[in-house]
């Protein structure tokens, strides 16, 4: 574990200055406070994928909330919804490579606080990646 480094920032500002080229991020359970804190979202996810190099991997885990829920439960349940995490990552740049169902569980039924649940929450773990090649620029057309 020597070449890891923990490190605690504000998210608007997630990456170190001196940071660059990094092989991973990981981002557990905590996407869905960006969501009801002033956060920008899209700015954050720009800073995650450039940091990384091409090919590099960011893995994301959260609570599963209803389908059609979006962010609207992020303070109340403390859940998001998997497509719009999804959305959102993918519109900085990533591509989703992989899906983890080891911390799925069908019987939650997603209504209820992820804090001593009656049942094992539902999570998602996703794995994206950066691709090799750029992505386009801000307000550029394809």
């Amino acid at each position: 574990m020597r070449n890891v480094v923990s490190v605690l920032r504000n998210y608007d500002d997630p990456v170190p200055p001196d940071a660059r080229e990094l092989d991973l991020v990981t981002f557990f359970f905590a996407y869905h406070d960006t969501a009801f804190m002033p956060v920008d979202r899209a700015k954050m996810n720009r800073a995650l994928f450039d940091v990384l190099k091409p090919g590099g991997i960011l893995v994301v885990t959260d609570h599963s909330a209803q389908p059609g829920a979006g962010t609207s439960v992020a303070k109340t349940l403390h859940r998001i919804e998997e497509s719009t995490l999804r959305t959102e990552i993918e519109a900085a740049g990533f591509k989703l490579v992989e899906e983890g169902d080891f911390l799925r569980n069908p019987a939650d039924m997603r209504d209820a606080p992820v804090f001593r649940p009656q049942t094992p929450v539902d999570e998602f773990a996703l794995k994206f990646m950066k691709p090799a090649e750029r992505r386009p620029a801000e307000g550029a057309t394809m």
